[in-house]
């Protein structure tokens, strides 16, 4: 029997689109003991429920990153249906969409008119990139919840946010509707945060726009576009919305998770590109040596070579001194 429990040991990995909305909805068609079900909403969206606990993970995915994040192509959110027994309600879409559709509003205002999330002690809202942005548009539909988002924008309306260049193709797309502008359907929420890499200079500014009495914005320098997946190699994602939902996340909590960075690779990389890049020769002494007690890496092996050469030249110019 096709149900939730045999497609969560199923890959989804390298199916399209279609191929990957049909596989779910084929398994959980066939799911009626659990409640689980999926629904197309358009060509470019579907949402995927499953229940189970009191507490709710609303997440926002895109299907061409999913793989990003999840070996096996799978949402987010079930690695915490699995884990700590939450229910589950996925907004997936083809590309990047914002989840500015017709199709998109009138599901919430379905799940509005419903009750839906009055059903649930405590709905947390996450999502990335454009889907970040929609978890904090959309979360506006369930009063007192809270939300994680990362590099979300705040707008595209180019009245606005005329300076970010990136998405050119979504100016004609209406931000100045329902759920619009991200940072004021805030306002609802019991407390959101907001990651960022401030080296990023345009999602940095949009993260300025999210500055609320009931938000936190944290600073991850050297963690790059692509922040999802390397918090989620860290196994800081997970455990941060768990945080999250338990009320015991804060600035300091998320800085102490935020620690495991030191050990990732891509991380140290990025690191060590910043030290090379401003000549901080003492800087990349430091880190080279770091990771080398570590592991071997040829690349930081000769770095260090190169700091401390540097280094040493430093010290030959140094004009003498008088001991006396």
């Amino acid at each position: 029997m096709q149900d939730f429990a045999s497609l969560t040991e199923t890959s989804l990995d390298s199916l399209s689109w279609s191929e990957w909305t049909s596989t779910i909805t084929d398994h959980l068609s066939q799911d009626s003991q659990s409640g689980a079900h999926a629904e197309v909403l358009d060509a470019r969206h579907m949402a995927i429920f499953i229940p189970k606990g009191t507490t709710l993970l609303v997440s926002f995915e895109a299907h061409h990153r999913i793989e990003d994040v999840s070996d096996k192509a799978h949402p987010l959110g079930w690695a915490m249906v699995e884990a700590l027994g939450w229910s589950h309600l996925c907004l997936a879409c083809e590309r990047d969409t914002w989840f500015r559709d017709n199709c998109v509003f009138g599901y919430f205002d379905r799940l509005i008119d419903e009750g839906f999330f009055e059903e649930f002690d405590n709905v947390v809202f996450y999502g990335a990139g454009s889907c970040g942005y929609a978890a904090a548009a959309f979360s506006v539909a369930a009063p007192g919840a809270r939300v994680f988002a990362i590099q979300p924008q705040a707008t595209l309306d180019p009245r606005v946010a005329e300076w970010d260049d990136r998405f050119l193709a979504m100016r004609r797309t209406a931000f100045d509707t329902r759920f619009g502008y991200a940072p004021d359907m805030l306002d609802a929420a019991q407390t959101a945060f907001v990651v960022y890499d401030p080296d990023i200079e345009l999602d940095a500014m949009h993260a300025a726009l999210f500055t609320r009495p009931n938000v936190t914005k944290f600073r991850m320098r050297f963690l790059g576009p692509h922040m999802d997946a390397e918090l989620m190699q860290m196994n800081v994602l997970l455990r941060a919305l768990a945080q999250l939902n338990a009320g015991k996340l804060t600035r300091l909590s998320l800085a102490r998770l935020y620690r495991a960075r030191r050990e990732v690779a891509g991380y140290q990389f990025s690191l060590l590109k910043a030290t090379l890049r401003d000549d901080r020769h003492l800087l990349t002494r430091l880190l080279a040596s770091a990771v080398l007690a570590r592991r071997d890496s040829p690349p930081f092996r000769k770095a260090l070579a190169r700091a401390n050469t540097a280094l040493a030249e430093q010290d030959d110019d140094m004009p003498a001194t008088d001991s006396a």
